[in-house]
């Protein structure tokens, strides 16, 4: 399962979840601040630094551009 941290009005976190729709594949978005806080976003990923913070089945991929290499480099 591909899970996507977001926020709002971010272009990146966007352009993931599209890429997930135009993919076809199955994704859960969490908002900050309505899913989620800042701080519980540290504690799950220390190093995040930038939004979206994206894991497949709870692996850390990273942002939008390793999440887009991976998927573009798995089909």
């Amino acid at each position: 399962m591909i899970e996507i941290w977001s926020k709002p009005n971010c272009p990146f976190c966007d352009k993931a979840e599209n890429l997930c729709i135009q993919k076809n594949l199955n994704f859960k978005k969490y908002m900050l601040d309505v899913d989620f806080s800042r701080e519980e976003l540290f504690e799950k990923f220390p190093t995040a630094r930038t939004f979206p913070q994206i894991t497949i089945d709870g692996d850390l991929i990273g942002g939008y551009t390793e999440f887009s290499a991976k998927i573009l480099e798995d089909k």
